[in-house]
């Protein structure tokens, strides 16, 4: 859908000599001319002309930069003797081959350098093309011989031009698919016998000259040339493809007509060529066709395409020349542009030369572009002398007259249609030379080369001469359907196009031409060359077209200047009243810019550019199309400010790395362009690489249109947009919630269909965060429907019912009931919508729980439910008492608290299945807020403590026990809380024998005991039980000495203080020791294990953290079955893991993995950090065993001497565990150096911060594993104290003696 358009052009007059020939220095972008005359001599005479960076306009050239001479060879009408012209820009020299033979290079380093003739063919040289790289140099002698050059003119091959063989890539015929093995039915063999009688021959205008063409590459080259008549065939041109080094691949098939212009594609894909039919020798076919052929690089054809040889200008209809031109025009040469996009076709008329630029899309080809060559001499027609491509702008085309050099630039632009909503059509222009491709993508989508209207141009009206039949411009009226046509000479067309914006039937459009005419002629005699035009339209009853014109010879002020030329511009208004101007460069820059100073760069690999609803859309290089709201380009202006200020004021600031949230991406086909967006249809229209369309419906255009069609109130249009394009119809009520709110009624009048009130409330009710929200819509919904028709909107109000949160199903069975009265039709079809609606078997179940069994029965009938299911459980029912009824309803919907309320009315004879089903269901609360104040209130209060003790809340048993009047029931649960004191007072009030209290009393202590309670058993052993010895043993069991030995003097019973205390003292001190003892060794062992680890960290951290620098294992997604040493994965587990069973691992085993993480075990990652905390357990444990010795330290001071000698020891044993765990804290909490100091440098330092990984799943957890194993153990674990000093625990007493 891309024309062609003239964005520059100049020209450069040349007044000595004939040019024939350029060259380009791509470095210096300097252009070289060769202009040639014949010497007196017989020699040929060649000024080199030097043009630096073009101008616009016209410039003469005085003097050369540099001239030779070189021998010349004549013979040949219409040839410039300089065969090729090159820039050579590794030695900085122009290589010029000469027909006559010479090889002559010229520097450019002064002006008036000499040449040199690097050597001489004598048989001269027939065609000669230099690789892309210019390191061989392909050349056709005049003896038929292919000879190829280094760049330093070594020889390097030198073949004889005409053979029989193929090449080496011959292919093999092993018969499959010949003549021989198809059926001829009754001709029979002979048919495939025969011979074709037809022989290929030449065309009348070939000039029988050889031509060569290289790949883009420089791989191959390909060379056209006439074969030597002999006896069996005519002479005809045969196409041989050669490798760099000169060996023949290829030879291309016979082809009858085959004419001398050869070019081969610089993508390499193709080799084109030009065929002629209707003649003899020539192709089967009308006669007067003319067609561009192409072939593959193993000889065979692929593909051609027509000269649209009846829209020629420069030829008449009868020839004056039929010796030189048979049909009136030839084909001169033929040229790819860089980038193998333009076809550029050199025709040579009876009237003059025309260059015609071609471009293919969707497998056709499209004249985009004709130039007719300018004659330099009054009478003579115009011809061009060369043809030629820039080597690296793919768009910059360089010709040449005998007298002048045109340069003309091009850029790549779509005719689309400006007009605004809501008259935009989206209408695209494509030029295919004098037709007109028309479609309006509001109203069709045809993809190319088809088009909705083909709008042919007639010509023949055009001033003689300078005439052409492709325009160079379409311009459409922002205002209507006017669409003007420009010609380079100012020709206009206008026309009215007629579209058909709205669906029907007929034409799409209906052209017509309203002015044509020459009103933007040339002025005052200037050369004036217009490439681009303007409509608009003024008025409204009465129309005038304005016309703007733009050229060269004319000139129009800049209007906002940027920092590179943009092709693409739109005019846009910010929010603000200011202007903006957003410009996409060729070089792939979207800029936007208010003023000089004022430019922001959007992107630096823009595709393509497009305005509309608000957005700036472009597509990248990244595959993406964006879109930018224009209401956030403020804040860019004042972010490029602010940069500025900080670059200087020449600089810009880069585009932002990462997009905006508020700028729209969508991920879109590879090399999509954009084509037109219509804001009105809400779509994009893309072409992709290879020529099909695809129109789109982006949700930033189709959101903008909604949310206007909102604002202006137009719901049933805002309604069918959301729904056509799949956006959630929350947008209508979430817009402007309070407007639609009181709309309601409105939008009930503009949509009273009932199907589409249902959605829009069915998926609110669904997707709404707010369900209070929610409900309010419905109710309003509900009233409105109700005061307007509840027969017509009763599936609509049910609906409002059921989509509330929680559902409301049984109000909207209730709308059931209200609707008997209007006849059974409409209650069915209400029935069958709710069931349709909500879950047939909740809704039997809401029915149920209604208690309504007309409604039940309805709507089990119509849910097609089985009678044998339903039908018994309702007669059991119907035959119940009403409290007693609903109970067994109740219960079976599960609603146990409502059916308990129930069975509670059903009677006192119910009472015993009542307390049955509060302890099946626990419902005690409920029950004892319904019998509170009766009768009964204590048995269900007894039931509860029954309920509570066999939960073993033993306490808040008894108290419910004590509050039933269940005494025993009370006593037996506090012994089994031990709560002795509340036991022991209710056993006194309630005057429980004495020698119960006893036997109660040993039970107790005993159980105190075994809760390590040892005080409180000898309390009771004490006051209840009178067993001062038993009480003694308790106490010295809890190491409560001093208790003990008071108890004995209170009782006067020393004999216990042998018997009991001293020897259970010794015990104590004994099992102290065995403490110490095991903790002595638990530490030298952990701060032994602490040592190598830390030794291990340091020397080798990629074993210690499991870490593997093979880069033989980077990016493996699978591993073997095979077992492995540990990795980076396999530190965190037990043993090193197969890939099998990691496959096969589920979600739980995962999770019991995680939790083996950090368990310890030896080898693993968080094996120190377990080590120190299993340090800082045993320094607890020590706290508590060193209470223990305090304690009992003075009182084996005070018994025997044996007790003393004990005492001592243990004294000295816990002071000297004490030193070695004070020194062991002291190491091991102790940091290592520094890495510059020698240590590690792989351990995140206390108090840096550590970013926390994101994502979730099996292998994110693992990795914040990872994570938080590089940190330092010693940040996780607290240091821990000693909690008495030497002196809070220690005897001196034991010192001193």
């Amino acid at each position: 859908m891309r024309n062609l358009t003239l964005i520059s052009s100049n020209l450069h007059q040349v007044h000595s000599g004939s040019i024939s020939a350029t060259t380009y220095n791509v470095d210096e972008d300097t252009l070289f001319v060769a202009s040639e005359r014949n010497g007196i001599d017989g020699e040929v005479e060649v000024d080199l002309w030097k043009i630096e960076k073009p101008t616009s306009g016209q410039v003469e050239l005085d003097v050369p930069s540099t001239a030779f001479q070189a021998a010349a060879r004549f013979g040949v009408p219409d040839t410039s003797q300089i065969v090729s012209l090159r820039f050579i820009a590794e030695i900085r020299r122009v290589a010029a081959v000469m027909r006559g033979g010479d090889v002559i290079m010229i520097s450019i380093e002064e002006p008036g350098s000499p040449f040199e003739i690097e050597g001489t063919f004598e048989s001269g040289i027939l065609a000669a093309s230099w690789n892309p790289d210019d390191s061989v140099v392909a050349i056709v002698t005049g003896e038929r011989k292919l000879v190829l050059l280094t760049s330093l003119f070594d020889v390097l091959a030198e073949y004889l031009l005409h053979t029989q063989t193929f090449g080496e890539d011959a292919p093999i015929n092993v018969g499959w698919g010949s003549k021989q093995t198809q059926f001829h039915g009754s001709l029979g063999k002979a048919a495939a016998q025969a011979t074709n009688t037809v022989q290929a021959g030449t065309s009348p205008d070939d000039d029988s000259m050889p031509r060569i063409s290289w790949r883009g590459d420089g791989a191959y080259f390909v060379v056209s040339s006439l074969s030597p008549e002999n006896r069996d065939s005519k002479p005809h041109r045969t196409l041989r493809v050669y490798d760099r080094q000169g060996a023949l691949q290829t030879t291309s098939e016979e082809v009858a007509g085959l004419e001398h212009p050869l070019v081969w594609r610089p993508s390499g894909n193709l080799i084109a060529s030009t065929q002629r039919f209707g003649f003899e020798g020539g192709g089967a076919g009308r006669e007067g066709r003319h067609d561009i052929i192409f072939f593959e690089k193993n000889g065979l054809r692929h593909g051609e395409f027509a000269l649209k040889v009846d829209k020629l200008v420069v030829k008449v209809q009868e020839p004056q020349m039929p010796q030189d031109r048979k049909w009136g025009y030839k084909v001169r040469e033929l040229s790819w542009n860089s980038d193998s996009t333009v076809l550029a076709i050199w025709i040579e008329g009876d009237i003059g030369d025309l260059v015609q630029l071609w471009t293919t899309s969707n497998y056709h080809w499209y004249l985009k572009h004709e130039i007719p060559a300018k004659s330099d001499t009054e009478g003579l027609p115009g011809r061009f002398t060369s043809i030629n491509w820039h080597p690296e702008r793919a768009l910059h085309l360089i010709l040449s007259t005998s007298k002048q050099v045109i340069q003309r630039n091009y850029s790549w632009d779509t005719f689309i249609s400006h007009s605004q909503p809501p008259n935009d059509s989206g209408t695209v222009a494509v030029l295919d030379g004098p037709l007109v491709f028309l479609t309006p993508f509001r109203s069709q989508n045809v993809p190319p080369p088809m088009s909705s209207y083909q709008l042919p141009l007639s010509f023949e009206t055009f001033s003689s001469g300078t005439a052409v039949a492709t325009p160079v411009y379409i311009a459409f009226s922002p205002e209507d359907d006017t669409m003007g046509i420009l010609w380079e000479n100012g020709y206009v067309e206008l026309w009215n196009l007629g579209i058909r914006l709205v669906p029907g039937r007929g034409k799409v459009m209906s052209p017509s031409k309203i002015w044509s005419g020459t009103a933007l002629a040339e002025k005052d005699g200037a050369d004036v060359r217009y490439r681009q035009l303007a409509v608009n339209t003024l008025g409204e009853e009465i129309k005038v077209y304005e016309l703007t014109a733009l050229g060269v010879g004319c000139y129009a002020t800049d209007v906002v200047a940027v920092f590179s030329f943009c092709v693409h511009t739109y005019h846009i208004s910010l929010a603000n009243g200011d202007i903006a101007y957003v410009g996409l460069a060729k070089t792939g820059k979207l800029y936007v810019s208010k003023s000089e100073n004022a430019t922001c760069l959007i992107s630096t690999t823009a595709t393509s550019l497009a305005v509309a609803s608000g957005f700036i859309i472009y597509t990248t290089t990244m595959h993406e199309t964006l879109f930018v709201p224009v209401a956030t380009l403020p804040k860019l202006f004042d972010a490029e400010s602010q940069a500025s200020e900080v670059l200087g004021q020449s600089a810009i600031s880069p585009p932002p790395k990462v997009v905006p949230t508020d700028w729209f991406v969508r991920k879109v086909e590879r090399g999509s362009r954009i084509v037109v967006a219509i804001p009105s249809s809400m779509s994009l229209v893309l072409q992709m690489p290879r020529g099909n369309l695809e129109t789109i419906n982006p949700r930033p255009l189709v959101m903008e249109v909604v949310k206007q069609d909102l604002n202006s109130g137009d719901y049933r249009k805002a309604f069918f947009a959301c729904r056509k394009h799949r956006v959630d119809l929350n947008v209508i009520v979430d817009h402007d919630s309070e407007r639609f709110m009181q709309d309601i009624p409105i939008f009930i009048d503009q949509i009273p269909e009932v199907d589409h009130l249902n959605l829009l409330l069915t998926l609110v009710g669904r997707s709404h965060p707010s369900s209070e929200f929610v409900s309010k819509l419905c109710d309003a919904f509900r009233n409105e429907l109700e005061k307007r028709d509840l027969k017509k909107y009763v599936n609509t109000v049910m609906t409002a019912h059921v989509v509330k949160t929680p559902p409301d199903h049984e109000a909207g069975l209730a709308v059931l009931l209200r609707m008997r009265d209007l006849g059974p039709e409409v209650v069915e079809d209400a029935v069958k919508y709710i069931i349709f609606l909500v879950d047939a078997e909740s809704l039997f179940n809401t029915a149920l729980g209604m208690y309504d069994f007309s409604l039940v029965i309805m709507i089990a009938q119509h849910a097609q439910k089985d009678p044998r299911e339903y039908l018994p459980f309702l007669r059991e029912l119907r035959a119940m008492g009403n409290f007693y009824q609903r109970f067994r309803i109740d219960d079976h919907l599960k609603r146990y608290e409502l059916a308990l309320k129930n069975l509670s009315l059903a009677g006192p004879e119910r009472f015993d299945e009542a307390v049955a089903y509060v302890e099946k269901h626990r419902l005690y609360s409920l029950a004892l807020n319904i019998w509170d104040g009766t009768d009964r209130y204590d048995d269900i209060l007894n039931s509860f403590g029954d309920y509570l003790y066999d939960r073993r809340d033993f306490r808040e048993a008894a108290g419910a026990f004590i509050e039933a009047k269940r005494i025993p029931k009370a006593m037996i649960a506090f012994e089994k809380a031990l709560e002795w004191q509340e036991l022991f007072d209710l056993a006194t009030l309630e005057s429980i024998p004495k020698e119960e209290i006893v036997e109660m009393a040993y039970r107790v202590a005993e159980d105190l005991a075994s809760k390590k309670r040892h005080t409180e058993a000898a309390c009771v052993l004490l006051d209840y039980s009178k067993d001062v010895r038993e009480a003694v043993i308790a106490l010295v069991s809890g190491n409560a000495f001093s208790e003990a030995r008071r108890i004995i003097s209170l009782n006067s019973v020393p004999e216990l203080l042998e018997d009991i205390v001293h020897p259970a003292a010794l015990e104590s001190r004994t099992q102290i020791g065995e403490d110490i003892g095991e903790m002595r060794e638990q530490l030298r062992k952990q701060v032994k294990r602490l040592r190598e680890l830390r030794i291990k960290k340091i020397e080798e951290p990629d074993a210690f953290y499991g870490v593997e620098d093979n880069p033989a294992l980077q990016n493996i997604d699978m591993m073997t079955d095979v077992s492995m040493a540990p990795t980076a994965f396999t530190r965190y587990t037990v043993a090193p893991t197969s890939a099998s069973r990691t496959s096969r691992r589920t979600s739980r085993s995962k999770r019991k993995m995680e939790r083996k993480v950090g368990s310890g075990r030896k080898g693993t990652v968080d094996e120190e950090e377990y080590l120190l905390r299993s340090v800082k357990k045993l320094v607890d444990r020590f706290n508590a065993t060193q209470s223990e010795t305090r304690a009992l330290l003075p009182h084996l001071f005070r018994f025997t001497e044996e007790h003393r000698a004990e005492g001592s020891l243990l004294q000295n044993d816990v002071g000297n565990i004490e030193a070695e765990l004070k020194a062991a804290l002291d190491e091991i909490w102790t940091r290592a150096a520094d890495p510059e100091d020698g240590g590690t440098d792989d351990l995140v330092r206390a108090g840096e911060p550590m970013t926390p990984s994101t994502g979730e799943g099996w292998a994110a957890r693992m990795a914040e594993k990872e994570r938080i194993a590089r940190v330092n153990p010693l940040d996780k674990v607290e240091k821990p104290e000693i909690s008495h000093s030497t002196q809070d625990w220690k005897v001196p007493l034991y010192d001193i003696k």
